[in-house]
């Protein structure tokens, strides 16, 4: 059962990218929270761009930052403790323990990979000390099998830890099945013996049209169906990656008469682009992504957000005709961290792009930015606004006293005629009375009657949390999910 008393750990596979892993492990970690369990997330190595910081200045992936938040705890750095973040097609930046060590090709990282499988076993083995029980979220798929011999998130993980695994497979997609199937049949022997169940996700419909195609699986291949999640319509979650911004997000309530309309420009190498989503769950905002310059309109409001590449994605922007659109567009317009370097006169950048002093946009005069070679990470908090910073630029110029007042000193530039606007905080629209007092001033210069919904994020956020663990504790059998969890139980 689920309850006090259960003890161990579980994998959470996925047959693809974007099959549910996640969302499983944010609905179990709400789940088993709920019914007194405590419990951790933990996802040894994580792709991404989205990403968290904890109090204590560390970098983990946005995901496992969510999930701690459904256990009802405070992320830190043990629970995602490598972190991969493409810089371009062939290299990444690597973060280890919430610290970045550099920028790796692929083959270099693959290289250094067996040096961080100790590490990755340390930090496990530290969570599992200190919770009752421990979800493992696996990356992609664990049947890479030209990837299986470096393995240090997925099933060979689970062997070393002496645990049970369970297979997430997106039934909407198409071919649920043979999904299932082919995962299980191409491991090997010691890495398949680990998988104790399947899980289908986002299904419509009756759960009676699957006849008995669950049975015929488990004859199939030996491993039984625990559950069929259904599709959970206007689900939001903190998206991991890119893949996620095909889906809208939902509003808090029915929209409103004369709404206002927010554009954010989808970068090449967009990040933390959950900033929006605070603005999203509002029901008289309507925020939309576009990539090109015919896209843009006549919005209220154009958000240029963070990105990992900022001189490159600033020569993308040009080199379409985006900047020239959003001038044409007669919005406002607001830059959030890299977006915000980019408004300014001059980038000096000899560190992330290695491309020297170029010119930027110019709309924020006075501002300019230079790379460092650390890392700013950090957590600021206000009694009228909050977020947290993940940057290599450093800006300076003029700040706007009262644009972005924090604790420890106001934040961000705003253009004497208050239509451009800049900061470096992500999370910004996540504080309440910061984020209705943002639109406020933008409507009442837009001149539209927008005024805001008593929207709580943090309970938005909870109620979600809530929705995925109700549909797990209704759809899936949580006596065989605790036998499983238990299977892994430290000896």
């Amino acid at each position: 059962m689920i309850g006090p008393g259960l003890r161990g750990a579980l994998h959470v596979s996925g047959c693809t990218s974007d099959a549910g892993k996640s969302t499983v492990v944010v609905g179990l970690c709400r789940l088993l929270a709920r019914n007194g369990v405590s419990v951790a997330p933990f996802k040894a190595q994580n792709m991404a761009l989205n990403s968290y910081v904890t109090r204590t200045g560390d970098e983990i992936g946005r995901a496992q930052g969510v999930q701690a938040l459904a256990a009802g705890l405070d992320p830190t750095a043990a629970m995602n403790p490598i972190l991969v973040k493409p810089t371009t097609d062939r290299a990444s930046q690597v973060v280890v323990m919430g610290q970045p060590i550099g920028v790796m090709t692929a083959a270099e990282y693959h290289e250094h990979k067996p040096r961080l499988r100790s590490l990755v076993l340390e930090a496990l083995a530290d969570l599992r000390s200190q919770h009752d029980v421990v979800l493992l979220e696996g990356a992609g798929s664990p049947t890479e099998i030209n990837l299986l011999a470096h393995d240090i998130v997925n099933l060979r993980l689970a062997v070393e830890g002496g645990m049970r695994a369970i297979v997430v497979g997106d039934i909407d997609r198409g071919g649920v099945f043979a999904h299932l199937y082919g995962t299980v049949a191409l491991l090997p022997p010691e890495l398949r013996a680990t998988v104790g169940g399947f899980l289908i996700n986002c299904f419509r419909g009756d759960p009676a049209l699957l006849g008995d195609g669950t049975a015929q699986l488990e004859a199939a291949c030996g491993v039984p169906t625990l559950g069929v999640l259904p599709m959970l319509d206007g689900l939001w979650l903190d998206g991991e990656d890119s893949v996620a911004l095909g889906r809208p997000i939902p509003s808090a309530g029915p929209p409103r008469a004369d709404p206002l309309e927010v554009v954010a420009v989808r970068l090449p190498r967009l990040s933390n682009y959950t900033d929006l989503d605070a603005l999203a769950l509002e029901p008289g905002v309507s925020v939309r992504y576009v990539a090109d310059a015919a896209s843009i309109g006549r919005p209220d409001l154009v958000v240029i957000p963070g990105s990992k590449e900022t001189v490159r994605d600033l020569a993308w922007l040009r080199a379409n005709g985006i900047d020239e659109a959003i001038a044409a567009s007669g919005a406002d317009v607001l830059g959030i961290c890299a977006g915000y370097q980019l408004l300014g006169d001059t980038i000096t950048d000899d560190v992330e792009s290695a491309s020297g002093t170029v010119a930027g946009l110019g709309w924020l005069p006075g501002v300019t930015t230079t790379f460092g070679s650390e890392k700013v990470l950090r957590q600021h908090d206000g009694a009228d606004a909050s977020g947290y910073q993940i940057h290599h630029g450093r800006v300076t110029g003029p700040v706007d006293a009262g644009w972005v007042p924090l604790d420890d000193g106001d934040e961000g530039t705003v253009r004497p005629d208050g239509r451009v606007r800049g900061t470096t905080l992500h999370g910004l629209f996540e504080h309440d009375a910061f984020r209705r007092r943002f639109l406020v001033d933008l409507a009442d210069r837009r001149g539209t009657g927008f005024a805001p919904a008593d929207v709580v994020f943090a309970e938005a956020r909870t109620a979600r949390f809530d929705t995925i663990a109700d549909a797990l504790e209704a759809h899936l059998d949580l006596d065989a999910l605790g036998e499983l969890i238990n299977e892994g139980c430290l000896v």
